[in-house]
């Protein structure tokens, strides 16, 4: 009885003879009797594939409202979106995961899903990649007033390549500008899913979802093929750090089974570990003591370093390893932007320091290196996924911790081939071969291009094609969605003008009714060239950018003039110099401060003034060549904020 009483309680719908009844007593011991008596073939796994904005945390809001996991009149909405700044963008940045309990009426049947809410920004698609291999498919959510967008085309075409049943959904078929016809055309032009098949719902006020949608999930989406026999194997979706837990890993069991006290290994990481505990996601952690086949939850290992929990990694039985396959699909994931971060002026290292370590606990993907700048002074560099995920982090890093750092130029990592077949991956400008480098060792540089997929109106065609033009863009294909006058248009671009915001010059030229999306397309042979900002003669490490031969004038005539508006005057003359290679393509000069020696001379002769005046210019000429210009670190601020 003792025990019973200790067990968290958990508000939940029950079963009783058909009829539905809400029970605030369900303890986990009790959810985890439901979850025995549900055999594997009533296990729906499903995630939803969406563009930005189109509804997507609104949907699973109602599905874990009809599903009785949240209470309809609760005030916590968007429940899978956790972080503070998820529900202030309006995006899902990690993916989350619940299971539901849904009893069919058809059948009189209990049925388990688990719902993996997954991230829509390209940015993670390497946690999307992972999400979806835990299912068996996926409502493909489309705005009825907006239609097909970039992002709903690119994860369409993942999930479909990776074997995802999908259910085609039309979200806000209640709003006024809900055009619900033209939304299934555009479903059945591009992703040929009949019309018949689309469900039309309202995510909002719930229109659909229990008779309609819920009941396809059902019947439309296969169960798990897994073999509770087989011997245990898991892979590994994401991780994220508690202070109190360690790492907390949210797992998909693919065969066999997993209970408390079992002794587990990483395959690739190769560690072994004790299961301190394991349980689903209800929305927040509830232990069940066990997960079998087709489960998705969470495991506790006593893990202390989120380094050793390598997303898409399989988890098995120790002992057991010479008879468990490894699970296909893992692949590290690699930073495409890098940036310098140094912490603003009055903040210390170490205290930032110890900041970005915590935050890089729950962020797997970030790379974080100290590096040392000559101007800027102690910092590090971090990498990320994509220029969002750059944002994103640091928006954590101010909110979470109160921390500012300066941030420089974001980058991209370059590829060197050198003439003895070593090949390099340049991350930091300031390691970029220099000419004589060049002319004797290296063979070949390239750089990374991204296909752009861009959705438009079609009035605004004209100045997107310029635009990507001027960005060193290569077209690759119009498609002209239906008859609502909207455009899909693919491009290969360099991946460099893609995170130099790209985005909002796309937006601009669309007046704001452009989307994007984008998929990495490799490495190309490029003429690039490290731009340097000189100071009397002295490289600004912080500030030196790797960029096309054909934008190094423009670039560095824009940077001097801008540099020179932070850079005080001195009581020596101060030459700001764009230098690329070892060519200078543009120059300001900032005069000295002067000071008036002849200010105590009224009645003396020409001579002696021109003796005061040589002195004085004599002096200024000394000055520059031993005295170090000051720049503060607000001017360094001011000059990369964007």
């Amino acid at each position: 009885m003792l025990r019973i009483l200790l067990q968290p309680r958990l508000r939940s719908f029950v079963i009783s003879k058909g009829k539905v009844r809400w029970n605030h007593q369900m303890t986990s011991a009790e959810i985890q009797r439901r979850i025995n008596d549900i055999p594997q073939e009533n296990y729906r796994n499903f995630s939803i594939v969406a563009h930005v904005d189109h509804g997507k945390s609104t949907l699973s809001d109602r599905l874990l409202e009809i599903t009785g996991v949240i209470d309809k009149n609760s005030s916590n909405k968007l429940v899978l979106d956790k972080l503070e700044v998820e529900r202030e963008r309006g995006i899902t940045i990690k993916a989350q995961t619940c299971t539901m309990f849904y009893h069919d009426k058809r059948d009189n049947k209990d049925y388990l899903l688990h719902l993996v809410d997954t991230p829509g920004h390209v940015d993670f698609r390497g946690e999307v990649s992972r999400s979806y291999a835990s299912c068996r498919g996926a409502l493909l959510l489309v705005d009825a007033s907006q239609g097909v967008q970039a992002q709903t085309v690119a994860n369409f075409y993942l999930a479909y390549s990776m074997g995802l049943k999908l259910i085609p959904v039309v979200n806000k078929i209640d709003l006024n500008i809900a055009d619900v016809e033209r939304a299934k055309s555009e479903i059945e032009d591009n992703f040929e899913l009949p019309k018949e098949e689309v469900i039309g719902v309202s995510a909002k006020t719930g229109i659909n979802i229990k008779e309609q949608l819920l009941p396809a999930i059902i019947d439309r989406i296969p169960p798990p093929v897994g073999k509770l026999t087989k011997p245990f194997r898991a892979l590994l979706v994401d991780s994220w750090y508690d202070s109190y837990l360690g790492v907390i890993l949210l797992v998909h069991v693919v065969d066999g089974q997993v209970k408390k006290s079992d002794k587990v290994v990483c395959a690739h990481a190769n560690k072994k570990y004790d299961v301190k505990e394991v349980g689903i996601m209800y929305p927040d952690r509830v232990p069940t003591g066990s997960l079998v086949t087709g489960q998705v939850g969470y495991i506790v290992l006593g893990m202390k370093d989120s380094s050793d929990a390598h997303v898409g990694d399989t988890l098995m039985h120790v002992g057991k390893e010479n008879i468990t396959e490894v699970l296909p699909g893992f692949e590290e994931q690699k930073p495409m932007v890098y940036v310098g971060a140094f912490p603003a002026s009055g903040t210390e290292f170490k205290a930032m320091d110890d900041d970005i370590s915590r935050l890089v606990l729950n962020d797997k993907s970030v790379t974080l290196e100290r590096e040392t700048s000559n101007a800027l002074g102690q910092g590090w560099r971090l990498g990320f996924l994509g220029s969002l995920h750059a944002s994103v982090f640091r928006e954590r890093l101010e909110k979470e911790y109160g921390s500012k750092l300066i941030i420089t130029q974001p980058t991209v990592p370059y590829l060197v081939k050198m003439n003895d077949g070593e090949e390099k991956i340049i991350t930091n400008p300031d390691d970029f071969p220099d000419s004589a480098t060049k002319r004797m060792k290296v063979a070949e540089l390239q750089e990374p291009y991204v296909e752009a997929i861009m959705t438009l109106p079609q009035e605004y065609l004209g100045n997107v094609i310029k635009l990507c033009d001027a960005n060193r863009g290569q077209q690759k294909e119009i498609n002209y969605l239906n008859t609502n006058g909207q455009v899909l248009l693919k491009y290969f671009l360099p991946l460099a003008h893609l995170v130099d915001d790209f985005f909002g010059k796309l937006k601009a030229a669309s007046k704001g009714y452009a989307s994007l999306d984008y998929e990495d397309n490799g490495y190309r042979p490029s003429d690039i060239v490290k731009l340097e900002l000189l100071v009397n003669g002295e490289s600004i490490d912080a500030l030196a950018r790797v960029l096309h031969r054909s934008e190094i004038e423009k670039v560095g005539r824009e940077w001097v003039l801008k540099f020179k508006e932070f850079v005080k005057s001195q009581l020596f003359e101060v030459v700001i110099q764009a230098r690329a290679g070892t060519k200078i393509v543009a120059r300001q000069t900032i005069k000295a401060r002067r000071k008036d020696v002849l200010a105590r001379l009224h009645a003396s002769d020409v001579s002696r003034r021109k003796k005061l005046l040589e002195k004085q210019k004599e002096g200024k000429k000394h000055m520059r060549t031993v005295g170090r210009v000051q720049i503060n670190q607000e001017a360094y601020q001011a000059f990369l904020k964007r």
